[in-house]
């Protein structure tokens, strides 16, 4: 009996350890075809067209491995790299810089935030956390640092609870934002990123709300964080440090110019990244979307490359020949009694276009808009290359033009309180702007004196007219002065005539 037992065991034992081999085998076999697929699509990915490679005379962008990927610049929007820029993927944990960058709009950085029990168990136990517990709270800007260093999901969570009390009105918050912004391909349905089939955006729209991101110093230095030590206090007991995984901010790739970024990772989206990198000039932003590790870390640095190396930035105002604003009389305020004449309007001096190295300012094509909405601007001039948008300039009313504004509309305000002459005045200057050949028509039928111009030729006039007498008067002097002479010269002949005359008698 108990060698039958013995067998019995003894089968069971076979029988598991087959079933756990064949299992293993099994598991193994799917992984390493799974990463053969994987890499297989990866590569297939090198071969979708990159749409800013078919613009004439643009160069030519690297080849990634990237299902969509974009370079923007984030003061202007230029786009100097565009591949699938508006296709629809999933985002994994690069969500996470809408939901920092709403934190710092609607939050103050010494709040404390509290961590309720759906903060904190409505993510999943295998995701990315920082290990807070209900009922803990930490200040908002420690909290920014777990999110954007740690990726810690529940702390997203903690976070969209503490600005909007709620989570859902949190991602309501999230999708009104991210439409303000100029997002048309994206919709948010949760603080974190984990995957949601009605959670997605593009690699532009996510550049657009970058973009916000990183005019915010605050958020720059947070998430260019490579270590953050998180100490306990009352609120939080723990002790421990947090390990930023993007290597571009941890220095395991070095790079010039890092302002900070975001990784992302679900196994539906693949490996997502966001990073912000500023030379030359240029504050580039680079979004790549489901990509394999580490690829995703060697092609941003390829596009950055890509994009400092390839591009230059060329200011509006000291190349700009075609308005002339300077030197068009329409542009310029009356003159006062002495000829003084100062520019009513001008080209913003910090506007500048992006073009390709080999292209120059004269080879940019450009259209004026006058019904633009800013109040502090008259006009708006785009600028194209080969039919690509490089850049934009205001035309700006100078300061002297605004004081000129202001003081009639505080003349005119003393006859008559129910008119706004300071706005109607601007308003005006838009409309003379857009009719300006009407405004010169009539202009040349008015004839202005320039007072300072008559005083210099009456001088000029009258020092011609002093000289001429002066000439004259030496003249004369000088024919007065022979003549005199000439008399005394006579005169002196005759008296030794005479002498010698006298010196023939003897007396």
């Amino acid at each position: 009996m108990n060698y039958i037992k013995n067998r019995k065991h003894l089968a069971r034992f076979m029988l598991t350890v087959f079933f756990c081999v064949f299992l293993f085998s099994k598991y193994s076999v799917t992984a390493h075809a799974t990463a053969e697929e994987l890499a297989a699509e990866a590569e297939a990915r090198k071969l979708l067209p990159v749409q800013s490679d078919e613009i004439e005379n643009w160069p030519t962008g690297p080849q990634t491995s990237a299902q969509a990927a974009i370079l923007m610049d984030a003061n202007t929007g230029i786009i100097l790299y565009a591949k699938n820029i508006h296709e629809k993927l999933y985002p994994a944990s690069t969500t996470k810089i809408l939901t920092c960058f709403l934190a710092m709009e609607n939050g103050n950085l010494d709040d404390m935030v509290p961590f309720s029990h759906e903060a904190v168990f409505s993510v999943p136990l295998d995701g990315s956390k920082m290990g807070m517990n209900a009922g803990e709270s930490i200040p908002l800007e420690e909290a920014l640092y777990g999110i954007l260093v740690a990726s810690a999901n529940e702390v997203s969570n903690a976070v969209a609870e503490y600005v909007s009390g709620s989570i859902s009105d949190f991602i309501d918050l999230m999708n009104t934002r991210a439409a303000e912004l100029g997002c048309t391909d994206s919709h948010f349905s949760n603080t974190n990123g984990l995957f949601d089939e009605n959670h997605y955006t593009s690699v532009y729209d996510l550049a657009l709300i970058s973009s916000a991101f990183f005019q915010n110093e605050i958020l720059c230095k947070i998430s260019n964080t490579p270590r953050y030590h998180f100490e306990p206090t009352e609120t939080q007991p723990d002790d421990f440090y947090k390990n930023n995984k993007h290597q571009l901010v941890n220095g395991e790739i070095p790079y010039e110019g890092i302002l900070g970024g975001k990784t992302g990772y679900t196994d539906q989206s693949r490996q997502t990244l966001v990073t912000c990198a500023e030379k030359n000039g240029m504050k580039l932003i680079c979004v790549v979307f489901k990509e394999e590790s580490p690829e995703q870390f060697t092609d941003t640095v390829e596009l950055f490359n890509y994009g400092f190396q390839n591009f230059q930035v060329l200011n509006v105002s000291e190349n700009e020949d075609k308005f002339n604003i300077e030197n068009v009389n329409f542009f310029q305020a009356e003159n006062d009694i002495f000829g003084n004449s100062k520019p009513i309007l001008s080209i913003d001096p910090d506007s500048y276009v992006i073009v390709p190295n080999m292209a120059n300012f004269s080879n940019l094509d450009s259209t004026v808009d006058y019904q633009i909405e800013e109040e502090d601007h008259v006009a708006k001039i785009d600028y194209t290359y080969n039919n690509t948008y490089v850049g934009s300039a205001y035309v700006n009313l100078s300061e002297y033009a605004e004081s000129i504004y202001q003081f009639e509309a505080m003349e005119s305000s003393g006859n008559d309180k129910n008119k706004s002459v300071e706005n109607n005045d601007k308003k005006q200057s838009k409309d003379t702007v857009s009719s300006s050949s009407e405004l010169q028509q009539e202009d040349d039928k008015i004839i202005y004196i320039n007072v300072r111009t008559v005083l210099i030729g009456v001088m000029i006039f009258a020092s011609f007219f002093i000289c001429f007498f002066i000439i004259r008067a030496l003249i004369v002097n000088s024919n007065n002065s022979k003549r005199r002479k000439n008399r005394v010269d006579r005169k002196k002949h005759r008296r030794e005539r005479i002498r010698s005359n006298f010196d023939d008698f003897d007396f």
